[in-house]
């Protein structure tokens, strides 16, 4: 619990400055201390409540056309790995969160590259949601999807929110029935939320003073912390 308000703090700061990449370095921090199946069902609905938040936030930026298909493939695609999430051992969903981060640093890092069609939209967004709910870092492999589809500034990061509720609302869905969310995950989710709203707060002051540059080097570091974090999750 002394974790959960810090690290939410930073969580909202984070994704909300450089549009992703929070959550994945809670869930891997949480992971630590707790096992990974509990760090996804604590994070979930505090993470649900925060990107409606700021989703709200930057509403009128939000690009519905490439935001629709994606939403349609992520909502059950989060669902169905949110209820396979209880069979996986601890040891199994460390490496595929040190396996995602690693993919998403190389996106990062332009060793990946990898554009979609529109009519790819919805299977990948399948695909993102099964892998949130296992793993917890499909998110940042949604930015690439969005880059290419031309989105940037108040528009990437108002997209991703939305598609992310709808990655969290299948995930909290999934673990509700699987009862991976009970009374006590809920307590610490909320405490959670009060800290990554507050952290969206001061993400959205700060954002107006940061150049392009600035954000590409806090995406960059936030991958690599992702990493460590991930490395660490196996010992």
């Amino acid at each position: 619990m002394p974790l959960v308000v810090p690290l939410g703090l930073l969580a909202g700061l984070l994704t909300t400055l450089a549009g992703m990449g929070g959550g994945i370095v809670l869930l891997l921090a949480l992971s630590l201390s707790t096992s990974p199946q509990t760090a996804l069902a604590v994070t979930a609905p505090a993470l649900l409540l925060s990107n409606l938040h700021r989703a709200v936030l930057f509403r009128r930026a939000v690009d519905r056309t490439v935001a629709a298909p994606l939403i349609l493939g992520t909502i059950p695609g989060s669902v169905v790995g949110g209820l396979l999430l209880p069979t996986i051992p601890a040891l199994w969903l460390q490496g595929l969160m040190l396996a995602m981060t690693a993919l998403s640093l190389a996106r990062a890092l332009g060793v990946l590259k990898f554009s979609l069609s529109p009519r790819a939209l919805g299977p990948a967004g399948f695909v993102m949601g099964a892998l949130s709910a296992t793993s917890g870092g499909a998110g940042l492999l949604l930015a690439p999807v969005l880059l290419t589809a031309g989105l940037s500034g108040d528009r990437y990061v108002a997209t991703t929110a939305a598609i992310a509720v709808a990655m969290h609302v299948g995930r909290v869905v999934a673990y509700g029935a699987t009862g991976l969310v009970d009374p006590h995950t809920l307590a610490v989710s909320a405490v959670l939320l009060v800290a990554l709203l507050i952290g969206n707060a001061l993400g959205a002051r700060l954002r107006p003073r940061l150049t392009p540059q600035r954000s590409t080097q806090i995406e960059y570091g936030t991958l690599l912390v992702a990493v460590v974090l991930s490395v660490a999750g196996l010992h």
